[in-house]
């Protein structure tokens, strides 16, 4: 690889860090072909990259971001960055799960809207259930008063009819 090679790669890397909603710093000492190709599929389904470059070019892609300097203190040895563009969540459970099925993978550090998370906070947010099984949670908790209090009118004419049909009967 040229220097002119290094430095659009660079750029990219840039590029791809500040696009991204989340990114994952993983392990990748190890890993075959097929395991990572397997990963980088199930990761595009998610809207994520996994890319895989030399530390030291990884390490001048995020001189200049102050917010990543936790990345920079742990990029060392066989690492890739998984960039995120859609969903942290989901991408961060995909991960969780391929780390758990095989031994190469391990995960090392997670940022997400701009914080660190170590490896403890991403196995917190994939352990998280999905966005849609979120929002019908709440969905159903703002819906509670509302069922009710519908409720509490139903009876209340349900008693009305009640008294009514009693005093029809005394008459």
């Amino acid at each position: 690889m040229n220097r002119q090679q290094k430095e659009t790669l660079i750029d990219n890397l840039q590029k791809d860090f500040s696009a991204s909603e989340a990114a994952y710093l993983v392990g990748v000492r190890g890993l075959s072909v097929n395991a990572t190709q397997e990963l980088r599929s199930k990761l595009r389904e998610k809207g994520a990259v996994l890319k895989i470059a030399k530390m030291r070019l990884f390490k001048r892609a995020i001189v200049d971001n102050g917010a990543l300097n936790d990345f920079f203190a742990q990029l060392q040895d066989q690492r890739g960055v998984v960039f995120v563009y859609e969903e942290p969540a989901s991408v961060a459970k995909v991960l969780y799960d391929f780390a758990k099925s095989n031994e190469y993978l391990s995960l090392v550090l997670g940022y997400v809207d701009q914080e660190i998370l170590d490896v403890e906070g991403i196995k917190y947010i994939a352990l998280l259930p999905s966005r849609e099984v979120l929002l019908a949670q709440v969905l159903g908790t703002m819906q509670a008063p509302v069922t009710q209090f519908v409720g509490i009118l139903r009876m209340l004419l349900v008693r009305l009819l009640v008294v009514l049909k009693k005093i029809e009967e005394k008459k």
